[in-house]
């Protein structure tokens, strides 16, 4: 048995393991406006911003910025039955990226515990999804207790690495690396996936420390012991470690230590860092812009081959709002074989249909968190680059292209409020 075959076994057998590249046309997700969202609308906002103001130094910071990446071909390993990509109307293609958080402890910035180094498991994965109008975008997220069976898989040698059933959904990065987890979501969803992004504990810190912080609202003292995680309760900015420790920790006092409440934690900062990337306030700081794309492009291994394709992607998607950016999870249930993991529900596979046909999403929208939305629970809230001259947010389902987000009947949130707050104060967030 390899070492990796024998740390996914070792996860298997763990009741809680603690803490790609795509196809023919390339792409990267969100966009940028006047407001910007994440690396590709930032990506072009930049230059401009440094054109404008500054009048010097664009070529060296493209140059700069395309040497940061680390650009990995994977198309040799993901095989020769891909799924193949549904023709749908709209200006342009849909786009599938598949964001891997990789929990290495490799490199430099990412020993932040006592857990040995090695390749990582996939600590976070989701599923990107761009609108072919791109007027929308949506991130589903896959819980990584998922019980799943895995394909087999190819290594960077040409070698079969052999699938597995009922098995962990991040053992695949384990054994296979980001082009395993790929080749898997491919297999499960029958969605091909047109570029891939890994990103370490490391860049994800630096990027959020490049912003100055982003506000969060903690209900309660969390105090993990186990896993050095110690953070005071309050709304305020965080950052560095703490900013880290917030999106690993698992073990707060009232929930039940899933990766579930975890998940939603994690979507509600990200959704709270793209509404302060997107915000005038960060364009305005070419100090800060610049800064926080030399920490995305640093910290990213992926397939999209430079920063000009990033920022012609980023271009397209100038006009969507806040509120047609939405981050959501695979509809699931605690598994009967063992209630430390989860499954699918048989609604995932509606779910996959749609995402492959562009198509709305209707009522598997409950429970998505908007980057429009006050997610710090502090009553504040950024006005939509995408609203109407009403003030409200254009209505995503009469658009023609996906909506809100899926989620679980067993955490899907209500439109009842008490039972919308009676889910966040399950995951940890503020009511």
């Amino acid at each position: 048995m390899s070492d990796a075959e024998e740390r996914a076994a070792q996860l298997a057998a763990s009741p809680y393991h603690g803490n790609g590249n795509g196809g023919s046309r390339k792409g990267k997700r969100r966009g940028r406006a006047r407001r910007s969202h994440t690396v590709a609308k930032v990506l072009l906002s930049s230059v401009l911003v440094l054109g404008l103001v500054t009048g010097l130094g664009v070529t060296f910071l493209y140059r700069h910025l395309d040497g940061n990446l680390n650009v990995q071909d994977l198309d040799a390993q993901l095989g020769d039955d891909r799924p193949e990509e549904v023709e749908v109307e709209g200006p342009k293609d849909p786009m599938n990226i598949l964001v891997m958080g990789s929990d290495t402890r490799e490199g430099e910035g990412n020993k932040i515990d006592g857990e040995a180094a090695g390749p990582g498991l996939s600590d976070t994965t989701i599923m990107i999804h761009l609108s072919a109008d791109r007027q929308n975008a949506y991130g589903i997220s896959i819980p990584r207790d998922s019980l799943v069976d895995r394909p087999d898989c190819i290594d960077d040698e040409g070698d079969t690495i052999p699938g597995a059933s009922s098995v962990m959904w991040n053992a695949a990065f384990a054994v296979g690396g980001p082009a395993c987890t790929i080749r898997q979501f491919e297999q499960l969803t029958g969605i091909r996936i047109n570029n891939y992004v890994v990103v370490d504990f490391a860049g994800f810190r630096n990027m959020v420390d490049a912003i100055g912080g982003v506000e969060v609202c903690v209900p309660q003292d969390i105090n993990d012991q186990a896993h050095g995680i110690v953070i005071k309760a309050g709304t305020r900015e965080i950052s560095g470690k703490e900013a880290l420790s917030y999106v690993r920790v698992r073990h707060v006092e009232g929930t039940d230590g899933s990766d579930i409440q975890r998940i939603k934690r994690q979507q509600a900062f990200v959704a709270a860092m793209a509404n302060k990337v997107m915000s005038g306030s960060i364009l305005a700081r070419p100090d800060q812009l610049i800064g926080f794309l030399d920490a995305a492009t640093d910290s990213l291994t992926t397939d999209i081959e430079n920063i000009g394709r990033m920022a012609r992607i980023g271009y397209e998607f100038r006009d969507t709002g806040l509120k047609r950016i939405q981050f959501i999870t695979v509809p699931w249930q605690y598994a009967p074989s063992d209630p430390n993991r989860v499954e699918w529900l048989p609604e995932a596979e509606e779910l996959w249909e749609k995402v492959r046909n562009d198509a709305p999403l209707g009522r598997l929208r409950d429970g998505a968190i908007t980057a429009a939305d006050d997610v710090t629970g502090s009553g504040g809230q950024t006005e939509s680059p995408g609203a109407t001259e009403s003030g409200s947010p254009a209505d995503p389902e009469t658009s023609g292209t996906p909506s809100e987000g899926a989620s679980s009947p067993s955490e899907s949130a209500s439109e009842d409020p008490d039972d919308a707050a009676e889910e966040r104060a399950a995951a940890g967030l503020c009511v």
